[in-house]
């Protein structure tokens, strides 16, 4: 218990010290513990409400199909259940292991498997978001006040199971990708699909509830699906926590068993899991790998012959090689799909697909530098200067967003047929024309950003790997480009809303197409420009920084 007791007071030593380092990881943390303690004290407001309401005033034992219960028994335990499938996916997608915790990292201490990983998940329960989501499941039992004391201390104790399931499947699914899926591009395809199954997965909640078939369906048909996937849901490692309190209220001893059964059994299958992943890395590490050869000079022969060009065709090749910011190009085409699913032939709902993919096409670029890494210290030996940097990056991820918005568009028009109609047309060039100048505000926007507000990534041999301390600049940092993509494009707002007031926005919003463009290019050149200046003026500290990121990937 030593073991683990101090490996707790390594985690927060390490915080302690990050935040001490700097001042932007000391506000991102403020932020969290904001968000923290609104989260926490919004679950007990919304626990009180809902204890007061009738359904919720029974005493005694709840009956077999929890009567007027019922419904929220359905709720919580498949809020529950998607809860903790959403944060295990994001904890691996977004956060990673925390490569300054990891176990690897442990290994020439000789600390027995069993006390590190012990240590390990109890340190995961000493974080931040796990300390809010225990007290907010604990402040969740404000819900079940009138339902007698067993419900109450039965919900006190599934909070702190609840959290401590999440960490088990997190740290389960993180170790077998690491030990298990070890060639780069066999990361790059996983990240990607598991990235893109998980948006999938987020969506798939609103599809259906806009689905005819749910439409269609009566009240009596309605509840009973919710019971049979609550009822399935509960008998599984993601809801059965959520289900103890209910087992409670209705004395249902067999099914509080059961359902602690399934927590203790998928506890025991992911501490097994994980010291069966440490054994394997150790016995298989120093493997022989394969060896690719590049021959010739790659997109450095398709570049001007310039230093603007050289920094292009290096760009060019990460791109290419690099998961982190592929899946980047891959997502915009999957929320084309999903806004096409959910438009029901309403062709207008498809084209505004066309902004959010405009959006999302620079927010790599938003943190540009530190995806190339140490690669930049080589170029600020060679003496290259801001503007000539910011240039050579302009004019890659400007060429990207002209050709994808180009193609999308002329694949929306065949598939909405709104290439027969004129209207149809002008509508059309609207949405690019928005989508364009969205992405280039966008890429004007990241090219100042990335100077300034950079934040540590995953390397691109781990990319679900993270900095231990680091995951609230990761989250908070990126929300100033896309906030600031839009606002760079207020002229083209005040423009719309001008036309709006007079009542002139459907006979003259072709007005926009030029406007809008006009704004993208210019808030383009400026970005670029006052990016180029800053990095010439933050040229030395942004190689430290670099170095300091590049420290905590090993």
């Amino acid at each position: 218990m030593t073991t683990a007791l101090t490996l707790v007071r390594l985690r927060w030593a390490l915080t302690w010290a990050t935040l001490r380092k700097s001042v932007w990881q000391t506000v991102a943390y403020v932020l969290a513990l904001i968000i923290a303690v609104a989260t926490v004290v919004g679950t007990a407001m919304g626990a009180w409400f809902i204890g007061d309401s009738d359904h919720m005033a029974a005493s005694g034992v709840l009956p077999a199909d929890y009567g007027a219960f019922a419904f929220i028994r359905g709720f919580i335990v498949i809020f529950g259940a998607v809860i903790t499938v959403a944060t295990v996916f994001v904890q691996f997608m977004m956060f990673g292991d925390g490569s300054s915790m990891s176990p690897r990292k442990f290994a020439l201490y000789g600390i027995p498997d069993r006390k590190l990983h012990l240590g390990l998940l109890l340190a995961g329960m000493c974080g931040l978001p796990a300390i809010t989501g225990v007290l907010a499941l604990m402040l969740w039992t404000l819900a079940y006040r009138r339902m007698g004391p067993a419900v109450i201390i039965t919900s006190l104790i599934s909070a702190v199971l609840a959290v401590f399931t999440i960490i088990s499947l997190s740290k389960l699914l993180l170790s077998l990708l690491s030990t298990l899926i070890t060639s780069k591009r066999g990361k790059a395809t996983f990240y990607i699909v598991s990235v893109l199954g998980f948006v999938g997965l987020c969506q798939l909640p609103n599809i259906i509830v806009n689905s005819d078939a749910l439409r269609e369906a009566t009240a009596a048909e309605r509840g009973a699906g919710l019971r049979l996937f609550a009822d399935v849901t509960a008998w599984t490692p993601f809801g059965a926590a959520f289900q103890l309190p209910f087992d409670a209220a209705r004395a249902d001893l067999p099914a509080l068993a059961g359902h602690m059964l399934v927590l203790a059994l998928t506890w025991a299958v992911c501490f097994a899991g994980c010291l069966w992943c440490l054994k394997y890395e150790r016995e298989t590490t120093g493997a022989a790998s394969r060896t690719i050869s590049i021959a010739g000079l790659g997109a450095f022969t398709r570049m001007p012959d310039s230093i603007s060009g050289a920094i292009s065709a290096r760009l060019i090749t990460y791109l290419k090689r690099d998961p982190r910011q592929a899946l980047l190009f891959v997502m915009p085409l999957f929320f084309v799909v999903i806004f096409a699913v959910q438009a029901h032939g309403e062709s207008l709902a498809i084209w505004s697909s066309l902004i959010t993919t405009g959006w999302l096409l620079s927010i790599a670029e938003s943190n540009g530098i530190a995806y190339d890494g140490r690669g930049f210290t080589m170029q600020v030996i060679a003496g290259v200067s801001g503007i000539q940097d910011r240039v050579g990056r302009v004019r890659v991820y400007a060429s990207i967003a002209l050709a994808y918005l180009t193609v999308l568009s002329i694949v929306l028009m065949i598939v909405t047929g709104d290439w027969t109609r004129s209207r149809g047309l002008m509508i059309a060039l609207l949405f690019w024309s928005l989508g364009i100048a969205v992405a280039l505000c966008g890429i004007g926007m990241a090219e100042v950003t990335s100077t300034i507000l950079m934040y540590p990534v995953s390397s691109m041999d781990k990319p679900f790997s993270s900095p231990q301390g680091r995951a609230m600049a990761q989250g908070l940092f990126p929300f100033v480009y896309l906030i600031g993509t839009f606002v760079l494009l207020l002229p083209t707002g005040v423009v719309a809303l001008i036309l709006a007031v007079i009542g002139a926005i459907d006979t003259m919003f072709w007005l926009l197409i030029p406007i809008s463009l006009l704004n993208g290019v210019g808030m383009l050149v400026l970005g670029a420009w006052l990016g180029g200046k800053l990095m010439d003026a933050r040229m030395l500290s942004i190689v430290t920084t670099l170095d300091s990121f590049a420290s905590l990937q090993h």
